[in-house]
């Protein structure tokens, strides 16, 4: 309209209702008045410019500038002075940037989706972990004595009121996003309408006003990051239960958030084939405070050139900074990842650093799935530790490769990252698929027979499996790395228990004596744990350090006939084997390339007559030592080199299988006993 509008026709309500009118709530009540508000406003809205339109029949085919009015040729002289365009001109220019302000908040609708589902699925796992402690507080205080009940609604009330604390960040959090992507859309859809209709003088003042609110809602700040995480941890127990009754049972949790959370160090710019490399990481709330307290859920992977994933662990300081620490095998360029709760920490995402080995070059690297991570520089050294692997040819057993299953992927027969194996007396051969998830399961021959295990952070779900064996009973037993205890399954892979929650820090290895106990070498703790089935502690031993009775970084586990536990040492480069009350029997093994040293062993089997047979993965071999320790042979495997072999067993018809990690599949040789 013009700038002579009769003022004493202007409605009292305003032309077009705006987006804090309740018809964006979502009861009937208010759904239903702000309908008839929409209305009426309308129809006034439809009077008032019928009523201009009498009043102002004479419009010139000028725009006033200044005033932002068109101007009618009563009005031309009042405006002499000021700047004024054709019409046409500023109609298609006000719907030119009214387009481009549509375009820009349109495009912030993906971006709140994702942040919403994101949450959502945060909080849905939230509520499951919470469900899942209400049971094994339940079921654990069941069976404990009446005085136990004090401290279990004390338990209950700190479980209610952490997840209360927890939930209502995020419901907070789920709120703003679902009003602020009510809004968007709303207005959106008002100006859509707008401009579908013909542009005119008439719809100027309403199309003023949906630019203003685009405007608004272009700036307007949404909480996209999660601020809050799912981990709802129980710790329990048991022992010397009548002694520390008071004390029993602890909420786990942290308020860490990875958009906040820093990793900084040099080994997230540079490090040295053979030598440990470290990053440091700094975990932080919603706000950016620091957290104070430990146990908060990372996982970190270097990935080679090649797309393998170099070991490593993570060491949790307890006061809310944790390190991680790698050696890499081979100069080149190196991708890695950090995440927490499965969220990738900041600055580790999309940056790089070129990688200039100090002796010849790389071809790059080559990123695995979702891990875009860093890029680490790798410099080669002559003292090297961890190698380009070399073939070992004398006194080789003339073995020869029968049959290799599996390619890199994520279906049946195919892999990423398998690291456990175990074998059944009834010709069955297990492999823990590690970055799948589940454990796939193979006759003797290599015919696929089944498969299992479904992702996620509750019993019976597996995050990250990296030991697998077979118990006497039939039943199958699974180190879960990230998940922090063991499962048990049937031999048809239904979920029947878990074993070691609240005292293991990252199972790798799991094995069975000859009692039926469950060996667990844990790889993060140093420690070797031995349970009965039933989940009770029978005995643990090691620590971290270089000494005889200490690991660093221990792998994988095996049980020779006298009842003897054979580890393999990592870092240490070295085999050691304890009695079930860990007493030192026996260490064998150096670092090197030579006969019997080693380059960070890591699957270790035993055959019937107490030979030793141990999977050399820095050097890509297989190693063969009597009972004693001494070097017997290798297994020769030149007609198709493995390339950091992990697990390793023997199979019911004599055969060694190996898990080929840096090939994506497992291989059978014979093997001369």
């Amino acid at each position: 309209v013009c700038c002579h509008g009769n003022p004493n026709l202007s409605p009292s309500l305003p032309l077009f209702p705006s987006l804090s009118s309740p018809f964006v709530h979502t009861s009937a009540h208010s759904f239903e008045h702000a309908n008839i508000l929409y209305y009426c406003s309308f129809a006034l809205f439809v009077l008032h410019l019928f009523c201009l339109h009498i009043t102002c029949l004479q419009v010139a085919d000028l725009y006033c500038s200044a005033c932002e009015c068109a101007l009618c040729e009563d009005c031309l002289p009042a405006h002499e002075d000021h700047p004024k365009v054709a019409l046409s001109q500023a109609l298609e220019q006000h719907r030119s940037r009214l387009q481009e302000r549509l375009g820009a908040v349109q495009n912030r609708l993906p971006q709140i989706s994702d942040a919403l589902s994101l949450v959502s699925e945060i909080l849905q796992q939230l509520n499951n972990q919470r469900a899942s402690i209400e049971e094994d507080i339940q079921s654990s205080f069941e069976d404990l004595h009446k005085q136990l009940d004090v401290r279990k609604s004390v338990l209950l009330m700190e479980l209610e009121v952490t997840y209360g604390l927890k939930q209502k960040v995020l419901q907070a959090q789920i709120d703003n996003l679902t009003r602020g992507d009510g809004d968007i859309t709303a207005t959106c859809t008002q100006t859509e309408e707008a401009l579908a209709e013909e542009a005119s003088v008439a719809t100027l003042e309403v199309e003023h006003e949906l630019e203003e609110r685009l405007k608004e809602l272009a700036i307007l700040r949404m909480p996209c990051q999660p601020e809050e995480n799912d981990q709802l941890d129980l710790v329990m127990e048991t022992d010397g239960l009548r002694k520390s009754i008071h004390n029993l049972g602890t909420i786990v949790t942290t308020s860490a958030v990875a958009s906040q959370s820093e990793a900084m160090g040099t080994g997230l710019e540079q490090c040295i084939v053979g030598h440990p490399a470290s990053v440091t990481i700094v975990t932080r709330d919603k706000s950016g405070g620091a957290c104070k307290t430990g146990n908060a859920i990372l996982s970190a992977e270097v990935f080679t050139p090649d797309g393998s994933i170099v070991d490593g662990e993570i060491l949790d300081h307890k006061n809310g900074t944790y390190e991680f620490v790698y050696t890499v095998p081979k100069e080149g360029n190196f991708s890695l990842a950090l995440r927490l709760y499965d969220q990738h920490i900041k600055g580790t995402t999309n940056s790089a650093a070129n990688a200039t080995p100090s002796t010849g070059s790389s071809d790059g690297t080559k990123r695995r799935g979702k891990s875009p991570g860093q890029k680490k520089k790798g410099s080669k050294r002559a003292s090297s530790a961890l190698g380009t692997p070399r073939r070992k040819t004398q006194n080789p057993i003339e073995d020869d490769l029968i049959f290799k299953i599996g390619t890199k992927g994520r279906n049946k027969g195919e892999f990423t990252n398998l690291q456990g194996v175990a074998a059944s007396s009834s010709g069955r051969i297990l492999i823990a698929d590690s970055n799948n998830q589940c454990v796939q399961i193979f006759s003797n021959e290599g015919e696929f027979r089944s498969r299992f295990g479904v992702r996620g952070r509750s019993p019976g779900q597996l995050q990250r499996p990296t030991g697998v064996a077979v118990h006497p009973s039939g039943d199958i037993i699974i180190a879960d790395y990230d998940n922090k205890w063991v499962s048990i399954f049937t031999c048809e892979g239904k979920f029947k228990a878990k074993l070691g929650s609240g005292r293991l820090m990252g199972p790798k290895g799991v094995s069975v004596d000859q009692n039926g106990h469950v060996i667990v070498v844990d790889n993060k703790a140093c420690t070797v744990f031995i349970f009965q089935l039933t989940g009770k502690l029978i005995a643990k031993f090691g620590s971290r350090g270089n000494g005889d009775k200490q690991f660093a970084g221990p792998h994988f586990a095996a049980v020779n006939k006298n009842n003897e536990i054979i580890v393999t040492d990592f870092h240490n480069h070295s085999v050691k084997v304890f009695t079930t009350e860990g007493e030192l029997v026996l260490k064998f093994g150096s670092n090197g390339e030579g006969n019997g040293q080693f380059n960070a062993p890591t699957g270790v089997a035993v055959d019937v007559n107490g030979n030793i047979i141990v999977a050399d993965w820095g050097n890509s071999r297989i190693q063969v030592f009597d009972g004693s320790g001494s070097f017997l042979s290798y297994i020769n495997t030149s007609a198709d080199p493995l390339y950091g072999p992990q697990g390793l067993a023997l199979t019911s018809d004599g055969h060694v299988v190996v898990a080929d990690s840096g090939n994506h599949c497992f291989k059978v040789y014979r093997y001369l006993q």
